[in-house]
């Protein structure tokens, strides 16, 4: 049995509680976490602004390009939210998505970019497929797949001064309960579909 949730209420007529928990769900939205990882990843990687440049090349095509195929199909009315909220939606934008990370996957490589930062793309590739794949059958939670990864890739990078990430990721967990948009089960299959990205990463850099 699917899990539908019902639609979420207009922002004005929110408690406290919920207009919280919709400014978190909005402003760490996925692609919000997918561009500042790539970018932060990209300045370790040289510790320089071309390191920076490497991963806003990266940010465009996992990033802005699925924000912008989501944002179009909200407009025209073929998504009801930037959440994807209705599963059956998921499938079309996620896959347009991927066909976009595969793109700048194919550009990094020819153009020669930094281990770090190539080894990130093709982790979010593989945290995508396996999404893509989930999706089809169960409403897996996206922000926490995107939430987990990061968290566990920024430890895998910088080590016990990265742990506070996982708060953040936590305060995503909790917007999406409060929000109903996950039950608890979907949020930690999400997480550990993050790991299995994390895992990529490190088995490439």
């Amino acid at each position: 049995m699917s899990f539908s949730p019902p639609a979420p209420p207009v922002f004005a007529d929110c408690t406290p509680r919920q207009k919280a928990a919709r400014v978190l769900s909005d402003g760490l939205a996925p692609a919000h976490l997918v561009m500042a990882l790539l970018l932060v990843i990209g300045w370790h990687s040289t510790r320089s602004w071309t390191g920076l440049g490497w991963g806003l090349l990266a940010a465009l095509f996992c990033g802005a390009v699925p924000i912008g195929i989501v944002t179009l199909g909200v407009r025209r009315g073929a998504l009801t939210d930037p959440h994807i909220r209705v599963r059956r939606q998921r499938v079309l934008p996620m896959g347009l998505s991927l066909l976009s990370v595969l793109a700048g996957l194919a550009l990094l490589h020819l153009l020669g970019a930094p281990r770090e930062v190539f080894a990130l793309v093709v982790a979010m590739l593989v945290g995508l497929v396996c999404s893509l794949l989930v999706t089809v059958t169960w409403q897996i939670s996206i922000h926490l797949s995107v939430a987990g990864g990061t968290v566990m890739i920024l430890l895998l990078v910088f080590g016990p001064p990265a742990l506070p990430a996982a708060a953040v990721a936590a305060a995503i967990a909790w917007s999406r309960l409060v929000l109903e948009a996950h039950t608890p089960a979907q949020l930690l299959a999400g997480t550990a579909l993050g790991g299995t990205a994390a895992l990529a990463f490190a088995l490439l850099v």
